[in-house]
């Protein structure tokens, strides 16, 4: 299954108030393998970044100046997406501020990002897998072990690679480690298949009397304390 990771910046909170995206920001997933293939590009915006905005992500009107405008990327970036399932957070966000870019274009291809992806929000993945817990990026960095030590500022693309191994965190891991199991000849995948093992080269090792002895007074102990031990029933037994 190929799903791509998707972050956006943009000038302002609003895109109903003319705020626009200014960078985008996402990686491919394939299989729950994260590929080397990503999407990153800086944005015109055509108009100037909210002083609010700055402080979350620090990206300037001058750094923007000379970057293409939507209209110029806009067939790249959908070839990217299409037909995979978009992973966002907070997906209601980014989606909005997309598909207004694209009604700004009049695209005659695709006026909504879902004509061309299906959206996954991993706020409400997380809701659910944690209800009445705080459920921010960072938040669920801290939660799932995963180093965010880079995010002074925010940025598209690294919050792409943060929330990917979030969503392999919260969606139950890597499962494919890439151990090539199938590849070694004494080992066959299926229902009732088995690992062949040499028994030959296993060794038994027999505990001295003094092993014994302390074993047995260990078990002695545990059914002083606990009225019984099964261990101990079986060995007299």
């Amino acid at each position: 299954m190929r799903q791509i990771v998707l972050d956006t910046e943009t000038t302002g909170l609003e895109h109903a108030d003319g705020h626009r995206i200014i960078e985008i920001g996402c990686l491919e997933i394939n299989d729950r393998r994260i590929t080397e293939r990503h999407y990153h590009v800086y944005l015109n915006p055509e108009r100037a970044v909210e002083s609010g905005a700055l402080h979350v992500h620090g990206i300037t009107d001058d750094f923007l100046a000379d970057k293409p405008r939507f209209g110029d990327i806009v067939e790249d970036f959908l070839d990217f997406i299409r037909d995979a399932e978009l992973i966002i957070h907070n997906a209601p966000f980014d989606v909005g501020f997309l598909n207004a870019e694209l009604a700004r274009l009049g695209s005659t291809e695709a006026v909504r990002v879902e004509q061309v992806a299906s959206v996954l929000d991993t706020v409400v993945l997380a809701r659910e897998l944690h209800p009445g817990q705080r459920v921010s990026l960072d938040a669920l960095c801290k939660r799932y072990e995963i180093d965010n030590s880079r995010r002074d500022l925010h940025g598209a693309l690294l919050d792409a690679e943060l929330l990917a191994e979030v969503y392999l965190a919260m969606t139950g891991g890597q499962v494919d480690l890439g151990l090539e199991l199938a590849a070694d000849p004494a080992i066959e995948l299926g229902g009732q298949d088995r690992v062949e093992i040499d028994r030959s080269a296993l060794v038994a090792i027999c505990p001295s009397a003094e092993e014994f002895a302390a074993h047995q007074q260990r078990l002695e102990s545990i059914a002083a304390a606990a009225g019984h031990c099964l261990w101990l029933a079986q060995d007299r037994g």
